[in-house]
């Protein structure tokens, strides 16, 4: 049996849009507990910034035969992880919150770890960790929020799906091992 749903009055409506506009988009039927999402969101936002500076890293540390195309790989996955970032500041501000870029505290906010990598090899399964964690993490977050704020829970299904497409990526590559992989 369908629930189903009663409209509110369109005067009701617009009434209740006058009141707290400096809510900007947080109106009275945000049902989401939004000190908790903010937090939440603040530490989304931490670990793609590591996740942004860590593919940076391994962009420019690669070396070997088969690293060009796999550095190629990490440029992209770290622009991907930028645009993320910057969707979830974006988000947190429509919430009312202030994103934290704070570099002192970055580390211990995000959920994935800064692991530089000795070799390429090390630096690929550090990224898929990291992938593996974040997606986890949007997992979690997903479930937590439910319904209490589709918005939210809709942009971070769409960050997730990209997540698994970078860890299928790596463990794409963590199949082949060329032996320059191994030695490098």
């Amino acid at each position: 049996m369908s629930k189903k749903t009663v409209m509110t009055d369109i005067k009701i409506l617009r009434s209740n849009a006058r009141k707290h506009i400096e809510q900007g988009a947080v109106t009275a039927g945000y049902s989401a507990d939004r000190t908790q999402v903010l937090k939440l969101l603040n530490e989304a936002l931490a670990t793609e910034i590591v996740c942004v500076l860590r593919y940076r890293r391994h962009y420019f540390m690669a070396r070997g035969i088969h690293a060009k195309s796999i550095a190629n790989e990490f440029l992209v996955h770290s622009n991907e992880e930028q645009g993320h970032a910057d969707q979830i500041a974006e988000r947190i501000v429509q919430l009312g919150g202030e994103p934290d870029f704070a570099p002192e505290s970055l580390a211990s906010r995000s959920h994935a770890e800064y692991v530089a990598g000795s070799s390429l090899l090390d630096m690929i399964k550090e990224d898929l960790v990291a992938e593996r964690i974040a997606i986890d993490s949007y997992r979690e977050m997903i479930q937590y929020l439910g319904d209490q704020d589709t918005t939210t829970s809709d942009m971070l299904k769409v960050i997730l799906a990209v997540e698994e497409e970078h860890a299928d990526e790596l463990a794409d590559l963590l199949e082949d091992k060329p032996a320059d992989l191994l030695n490098n």
